[in-house]
């Protein structure tokens, strides 16, 4: 079979990747000369940690396997298998993390509540005042801005592989797609995973598309002069994903409010450090377009308080700061939208902030529903 895929993003990249793992042929179309979204602009994290018991929880789980296995022939993915420390600082949050610890998937996450002795055992870079933390164990990282190049070279040792970046798709039928030098790619199969470039030819395809954008500001800091051996969240990301709710977390909500910065712009604290030493800070949410074209400097600041707090030291110079949307389904109790939008057509976008985790897992599914 020759498979084509348009969008040389996270999602779209493995998709080819599955497509060769079974014997196909892969021609890869992208509209910029490299991937430029959100599969770039994301902290590079396997996240398992807090995602909601089912579909979302299992998706993510088995993609964290996936990753480990890939990475095993593709070792510049640079996939580590740190884990992550969530940092609880208030009665609050440590009673939302005493429930969650006590559900019946918390040995599947690998997740257990620490005491702060214990959590600095694990990660001595946290130095901050704290109560305790929640380990999980699943969590990783991989290297977010270097992860499709990585990918794409091992894809094309096979033979069977294309790359056609700079090519945008203007049109598509069944086993074909025309991109805007006015070639024609013949194909048996099309799958279009084209992240929040969701106007165009997908809105021609699907007008009214169950699938929404959100906006995010993150930043990167200059090498920290020390190791940090986990991922880090702060108490605010157990107010975000979903798998944290609960009768503790309302309480938190009630009685410890989030500063109004961090509550207006959706804010959590995620905090990962990068092969050369660098720290990637995040992240705010906005959901109602149209969105500023502006960064916003006091989300920054509070990001910057935090992670200080958090580490007990200064933070290295920030070096950059950027922006990036995503597309996210409307459904919540959907993964990703995958869709049949013509004979032979398949549709796949939408995973929200879980595009980067569940990747391989989305992909994976994606054949089984094509095959199936």
């Amino acid at each position: 079979m020759r498979v084509l895929i348009v969008g040389g993003g996270v999602l779209g990249t493995m998709h080819a990747l599955r497509a060769l793992e079974r014997g196909h042929e892969v021609v890869h179309l992208e509209r910029e000369a490299e991937a430029r979204g959100a599969s770039v602009r994301n902290f590079g994290l396997i996240w398992v940690s807090g995602r909601e018991p089912g579909p979302d929880l299992e998706v993510a789980m088995r993609a964290r396997r996936d990753w480990e296995r890939i990475a095993a022939d593709v070792p510049d993915l640079g996939f580590r298998g740190n884990g992550s420390l969530t940092v609880l600082r208030t009665p609050g949050e440590m009673a939302v993390a005493e429930e969650f610890v006590s559900r019946p998937d918390a040995a599947e996450r690998g997740t257990k509540l620490l005491a702060a002795a214990e959590a600095r055992a694990v990660n001595p870079a946290l130095r901050g005042e704290m109560l305790g933390a929640l380990w999980c164990e699943q969590d990783g990282a991989v290297e977010s801005r270097t992860a499709q190049p990585a990918l794409r070279a091992h894809l094309a040792k096979t033979g069977r592989y294309t790359w056609l970046p700079g090519r945008e798709v203007r049109d598509v039928g069944e086993g074909w797609v025309r991109d805007d030098t006015g070639q024609r790619h013949e194909g048996d199969l099309v799958v279009l995973c084209t992240g929040a470039a969701l106007g165009g030819l997908v809105k021609e395809l699907r007008p009214e598309l169950p699938v929404r954008k959100v906006r995010l500001q993150m930043m990167q800091t200059d090498p920290l002069d020390e190791r940090l051996t986990t991922s880090l969240a702060d108490g605010d990301s157990m107010r975000y994903y979903r798998g944290y709710q609960g009768e503790k977390l309302d309480e938190l909500n009630a009685a410890e409010p989030q500063p109004p910065v961090a509550a207006d712009n959706g804010m959590q604290l995620l905090l990962v450090q990068r092969l050369h030493g660098g720290l990637t800070i995040g992240d705010t949410h906005e959901y109602d377009e149209p969105f500023s074209f502006d960064v916003h400097e006091d989300p920054y600041e509070h990001l910057r308080q935090r992670a200080e707090e958090l580490l007990g030291r200064p933070l290295p110079r920030i070096v950059r700061r950027w922006a990036g949307v995503y597309a996210q389904t409307a459904d919540k109790s959907l993964v990703v939208h995958r869709e049949r939008v013509l004979p032979g057509v398949w549709l796949v976008t939408g995973p929200g902030g879980r595009g980067m985790t569940c990747s391989p897992a989305i992909a994976a599914d994606t054949w089984q529903e094509v095959e199936g």
